[in-house]
C-alpha cells in the first residue's frame, strides 16, 4: 500500500509501509571540529590541528564537513549556521584578540565575513588570562566545490598568546549544523 502525492506531474512525496520518502524533516546535517592542541604565538589562518570531534557523546548527523590546511568544504548544498569559537590566553595585557570568518564563492579570493574580537587585561599581576571570542554566520552554499570557509586569530597589539586546543575536549571549535535547501 502505497501514498504518493505530485505537483505538475511530478513525484513530491511517498508513504510506505517503509516510511515516508520525498521530504526532508528536519535538520539533515551536524558536525562539529575543534583545534586538537594549543599553539603560541602567530597571527593568521589556523591550518593545522583541525580534527572532527570524537569524543564522549558527540552526536553528527548526515555528512560530514571536510578540511584540508584550514579550509572548510561543506558535504551538499544548503543553508548553514557556522559558529565559531576561540579560546585564548595570555599572560600580559592584550587589547584586541580578534577572530575571523573567511569565505569564498570561486575556491579563491576569500573575503571576511565577521570578526569579533576580545580584550585580556591582566589585573592580577603575571597569572594566566583567558578570553572567548565567538561568532556566527548563515551562508548560503549553492556550491560545494567551490563555496568554503577558513577561520583567522590575530592578536593586535602582540602576537604572543596562545590559542587553546586539546584531543579530548573543546576549548577551540566551530559548530556546522545544515538547515535547509538553499
Amino acid at each position: 500500500d502505497t501514498i504518493k502525492f505530485s505537483t505538475g506531474g511530478v513525484e513530491r512525496m511517498a508513504i510506505t509501509n517503509s516510511g515516508v520518502s520525498g521530504i526532508t524533516a528536519g535538520i539533515t546535517m551536524a558536525d562539529a571540529w575543534r583545534l586538537s592542541s594549543s599553539y603560541t604565538g602567530g597571527n593568521g589562518f589556523i591550518t593545522a590541528n583541525w580534527e572532527q570531534v570524537d569524543t564522549y557523546n558527540y552526536g553528527r548527523i548526515g555528512s560530514s564537513m571536510s578540511q584540508s590546511s584550514g579550509v572548510f568544504s561543506f558535504p551538499v548544498t544548503g543553508i548553514y549556521l557556522v559558529h565559531y569559537f576561540v579560546n585564548f590566553q595570555c599572560g600580559t595585557d592584550q587589547s584586541y584578540l580578534s577572530a575571523f570568518l573567511h569565505t569564498t564563492t570561486d575556491n579563491s579570493n576569500y573575503s571576511m565575513f565577521f570578526s569579533t574580537d576580545e580584550q585580556i587585561n591582566d589585573v592580577s599581576g603575571g597569572g594566566q588570562q583567558y578570553a572567548t571570542a565567538h561568532g556566527q554566520a548563515i551562508l548560503d552554499i549553492t556550491d560545494v566545490s567551490t563555496h568554503k570557509i577558513k577561520f583567522q586569530v590575530d592578536g593586535y597589539n602582540n602576537p604572543n598568546y596562545t590559542i587553546a586546543g586539546d584531543s579530548n575536549f573543546t576549548r577551540t571549535g566551530m559548530n556546522f549544523i545544515r538547515l535547509g535547501d538553499t
